[in-house]
């Protein structure tokens, strides 16, 4: 895969997602207009190029950015869109320690849990969009080590690494009355075993929580259509667990 300087995104098809949590068993539906999305994680050197900072533990131009936190993530979104003169998606309220998603905004953002497992199964119903090896780095042949992106196949809406290397923050909050701001992780990560390298695993962590297995990838709306997702906390509220 030859991974530019380019903000590409692949555009995601509109449809209908079931999720699930495996602690509370419960399960939901979302459905969800067309939207875009990063062919794979923000990369140290796109994170460095906007940013300036390079807070990774790994260090290569082409590793996925980690050891950034979900307010980390929010900042960076916020700053890309800037600089591509695009309306930024998130209000930040520092006093309050909240934030707020314009839904009507073309700038960059974080895809929703709905929307990163819509677009991990590319629409597969299975657990994998294909043989884990061939598709994730994981702690079984990772080596232990996080790996450039776009090393492993992509699925066939062309997105990588949605499977291991890092775990993604998403948009939601996980569970509001139960872990408060805590927010949504998606995908394991390099050190996982198989078994958490599925589309439809779920964890959390607060919303400044940093380590070195866990990154982001961005979004777009797209085609000016709403998103659509009503997850067990609804839409726009937002640990390894």
């Amino acid at each position: 895969m030859d991974v530019n300087e380019a903000a590409e995104t692949v555009d995601v098809p509109p449809g209908q997602v079931t999720l699930s949590d495996r602690r509370t068993q419960r399960s939901w539906s979302a459905e969800l207009g067309p939207y875009r999305l990063a062919p794979h994680p923000v990369t140290q050197e796109q994170y460095a190029r906007v940013t300036g900072l390079r807070p990774s533990t790994a260090q290569g131009d082409r590793l996925p950015v980690e050891g950034v936190s979900w307010q980390d993530a929010v900042r960076f979104c916020n700053a890309w869109s800037a600089q591509q003169g695009l309306t930024p998606a998130y209000r930040l309220h520092p006093d309050a320690g909240t934030v707020e998603w314009d839904t009507s905004a073309d700038g960059y953002r974080l895809p929703t849990e709905a929307e990163w497992e819509h677009a991990c199964r590319a629409g597969t119903t299975e657990a994998r969009y294909g043989p884990l090896d061939e598709i994730a780095w994981h702690r079984g042949n990772s080596a232990e080590r996080i790996h450039p992106v776009g090393g492993r196949q992509p699925n066939s809406w062309g997105l990588y690494d949605t499977l291991g290397n890092v775990w993604e923050w998403c948009w939601d909050v996980y569970d509001a009355e139960v872990y408060g701001s805590y927010r949504v992780l998606r995908g394991g990560g390099w050190f996982d075993e198989r078994w958490s390298c599925r589309a439809s695993v779920r964890r959390r962590s607060h919303p400044t929580f940093r380590i070195d297995d866990v990154g982001f990838r961005v979004a777009r709306s797209g085609h000016g259509l709403p998103i659509r997702d009503r997850g067990p906390s609804g839409p726009g509220v937002g640990s390894r667990g």
